[in-house]
């Protein structure tokens, strides 16, 4: 069978910061010569600028997205009886060439948004367009042709993969599909993906339980990249993989992103994943997006207590530094049956009476950084502490 390289320096958990992890797992990428400067290193500003972001336009935008999921019961089970708010009233735009990390704690909604986003699901109201088009809108044959441009990097690379299909049959697929009928043409290029992402081009007649969790991964991201995609949802890709293995597929990630000059929808859990490759960070809980801002803005200084807990439940790799932790007390609601009034007030530390009564608006705190925070502007950054007489 065959196995994932093994040197690889796994990621650090406190600052998201491989070290030096290239795509193949040997040399350095392209651009990464040192082995030392990885895209993780730069500000947000600074990878949006060498991808070509700054000052363009909106590629996606996501106005008053709302999907709710009906709960039936009855004698026959038709009668309906409440609804799961998954996704509920969340707005923001993507600009082209730049990474938008959404994170939150499971079940805040974040892989229903990028489903709906996607039309793998329907939604309940709300508009998506992507390039000035609503996809809401599309005809079967406008939107065929519209996936083209938009792709999925799935959460789980055992489940995203048919175990009856060899990888060219998975990777060639949407080729296929797009009307690349000569098999010659579509095994060529299908070797050509199978390279870009680190793997053998012998491994094109192989089948997916012959291979790693993070080889099937990459397997996954060649797929996506078959059909030259403006844009991809990037949901958990490396949740379900090894730590070490996480790095690789991250580095690798953001070596396409810089090749292909691509626009990526990160979603995730970990806080210092997201770090390493967004250039903006946006928090959902219990269906709506809390805070959204650039990603150094949004680690230096939070501007809402859930983001501000969330950051503090990073790991610090320093032994000899003492930050700030904030546990929250409670269970998460239920989005069936959202608190009303600001719907973190149950578990917020700052919790006032306003905040059960009155829903607070997403609004621009200052330099485009977004709270829905009746008090944001009184969130404080962490206390980060060092003993007296450790030198820094």
């Amino acid at each position: 069978m065959s196995q994932e390289r093994s040197s690889v320096t796994p990621i650090d958990q406190g600052t998201g910061q491989p070290a030096g992890v290239t795509p193949g797992g040997g040399q350095p990428a392209p651009g990464h010569e040192d082995g030392d400067q990885m895209s993780g290193g730069r500000t947000s500003a600074q990878r949006t600028a060498a991808r070509g972001g700054s000052g363009r336009g909106p590629l996606l935008e996501v106005t008053d997205l709302v999907k709710h999921f009906d709960i039936r019961g009855g004698l026959l089970g038709i009668s309906k009886l409440g609804a799961v708010r998954a996704v509920d009233g969340v707005s923001f735009s993507v600009k082209e060439g730049e990474t938008l990390g959404l994170v939150g704690e499971s079940g805040c909604g974040k892989t229903t948004l990028g489903k709906v986003i996607l039309r793998l699901l329907p939604p309940t109201s709300g508009q998506v367009n992507f390039e000035g088009k609503s996809l809401f809108d599309l005809g079967s044959r406008e939107l065929k042709a519209a996936r083209r441009d938009i792709q999925v990097v799935f959460q789980d690379p055992y489940a995203s993969l048919n175990p009856r299909m060899s990888v060219g049959e998975i990777v060639g697929e949407g080729l296929y599909v797009h009307g690349m009928t000569n098999r010659r043409e579509r095994e060529a290029a299908v070797r050509d993906l199978l390279k870009r992402v680190g793997l053998n081009q012998q491994h094109i007649h192989r089948y997916p339980h012959e291979f790693s969790g993070g080889q099937r991964q990459r397997i996954g991201i060649a797929r996506a990249l078959a059909l030259r995609p403006k844009f991809i949802v990037c949901d958990e890709p490396v949740s379900a993989l090894d730590v070490s293995i996480q790095s690789q597929v991250l580095n690798l990630l953001s070596d396409l992103q810089d090749e292909f000059q691509l626009t990526y929808l990160f979603i995730a859990h970990n806080l210092a994943v997201v770090k390493h490759l967004s250039t903006r960070v946006g928090v959902m809980y219990l269906g709506k997006l809390v805070e959204l801002s650039d990603a150094d803005e949004l680690y230096r200084s939070p501007a809402h207590p859930y983001t501000k807990a969330l950051l503090s439940a990073i790991p610090v790799p320093d032994p000899t530094v003492r930050r700030e932790r904030i546990v929250l007390k409670g269970d998460l609601p239920s989005p069936a049956n959202p608190p009303s009034g600001c719907r973190f007030h149950t578990r917020c530390p700052m919790a006032q009476e306003i905040c059960k009564t009155e829903e607070p608006p997403l609004r621009d705190v200052g330099s485009g950084h977004l709270s829905a925070c009746h008090f944001a502007e009184e969130v404080t950054p962490l206390e980060v502490r060092r003993p007296a007489g450790i030198p820094a």
